[in-house]
């Protein structure tokens, strides 16, 4: 089982910087339009377990399909490295862009769970 640690994430230029306590151990892709063209690896992160370190000013938010989830993409750079939402019971949760993580060990995409958003 995968360590549970505090990793740093950021944007591509910097603007956008967080921390996500968290054991890497349930990640996922899912195959929906954006998701699909953004090639998101997700790791759902309890709230209390996120830091926005800096850049909330800089955050722009995007929502399709049912608008439950907040993505939210740096103004300055349009990376998405991180979305607000509630899993199924209503707690909230951040699903972070694992390839966005300064320090996140590689990924074997075969490995990871796949999430058919294509047809939810």
């Amino acid at each position: 089982m995968p360590e549970t640690r505090t990793y740093h994430g950021q944007c591509h230029c910097g603007a956008v910087r967080y921390t996500a306590t968290t054991d890497l151990g349930s990640l996922m892709d899912c195959n929906c339009s954006r998701c699909r063209r953004l090639g998101w690896v997700m790791q759902s992160v309890p709230a209390e377990n996120f830091e926005l370190l800096s850049g909330a000013d800089k955050l722009v938010d995007y929502r399709f399909n049912t608008k439950a989830i907040q993505h939210l993409f740096c103004r300055d750079c349009g990376i998405e490295s991180f979305a607000r939402g509630q899993d199924r019971e209503g707690r909230e949760l951040v699903m972070i862009n694992v390839n966005a993580l300064d320090d996140a060990p590689a990924v074997d995409r075969a490995t990871i769970m796949h999430w058919n958003g294509a047809e939810a």
